[in-house]
């Protein structure tokens, strides 16, 4: 997942289904096409515990709008002729669970997903049950830690994990304010732990100066929320997408 680059890796997450239905892949295009190294596709639930009200909001929108697995699947159906970035699935166990586990990953492989974040997937089920599943298809699974996880196991979830670990931010719910000067102590913690996994950060980074702070002590970012929010009420999410990444890029 990191083979062309290895630092200031710059994940962004859409909300499959936003603002339009049918935007989701042209959104893809046009995030990969100006600077994002990595695309995460949030699935739309209308629980998402981890999201804050930005992505709460977009996903509420994107479900109205008729969004589902299935269709996401559906939409992504010859994105490699597109898209060359690797592309992360983040949802929640339910919709997925509804579907079909097995079935889930098959069909998210068959159209080229390369990792899948489900956060509320816990690690003892992931060991005993799900990892071999999400193996067998060869998707990468990447777990989320926090300032809090301890060493053991975040040393335990980084051997379970592949693709990269995401750190979040803090222990609060996406896209909300954040102290960057106790979360790069947090990130020379995990820095000096020498793990298996690259780290990207995600909740609070939303502009060039935070994902420039988080980048001196992580292999990258992710940036969520403030995506999501540049996208509300805009006539051309495309244009949009070029001037918020520029923002952040250049």
């Amino acid at each position: 997942m990191f083979t062309n680059k290895q630092q200031k890796v710059l994940n962004v997450y859409v909300t499959a289904g936003y603002p339009a239905l049918n935007s989701t892949l042209s959104l893809m295009q046009a995030l990969e096409a100006n600077g994002a190294d990595i695309i995460e596709l949030g699935m739309p639930y209308s629980d998402p515990l981890a999201d804050g009200s930005v992505i709460q909001a977009s996903s509420l929108v994107a479900l109205e709008n008729g969004m589902t697995i299935k269709t996401l699947f559906e939409q992504l159906k010859g994105m490699r002729a597109q898209i060359k970035v690797p592309v992360i699935l983040m949802g929640y166990m339910n919709p997925v669970l509804q579907y079909g586990f097995e079935a889930f990953c098959r069909d998210a492989a068959a159209v080229g997903v390369d990792g899948l974040i489900l956060p509320d997937l816990p690690e003892y089920e992931f060991e005993t049950e799900y990892g071999a599943v999400i193996q067998q298809y060869g998707l990468d699974f990447i777990f989320l830690v926090t300032p809090e996880t301890s060493t053991a196991r975040l040393r335990k979830l980084d051997t379970l994990s592949s693709g990269f670990l995401y750190a979040v931010s803090s222990s609060a719910t996406t896209g909300s304010e954040k102290d960057f000067d106790a979360v790069a102590t947090y990130l020379q913690r995990l820095q000096s732990m020498k793990l298996n996994n690259p780290v990207l950060v995600g909740f609070g980074i939303k502009d060039k100066a935070t994902f420039e702070s988080v980048s001196r002590f992580s292999n990258g970012a992710i940036i969520g929320s403030a995506y999501i929010k540049a996208l509300e009420q805009k006539e051309n999410a495309v244009l949009e997408t070029q001037h918020f990444l520029e923002s952040i890029l250049q």
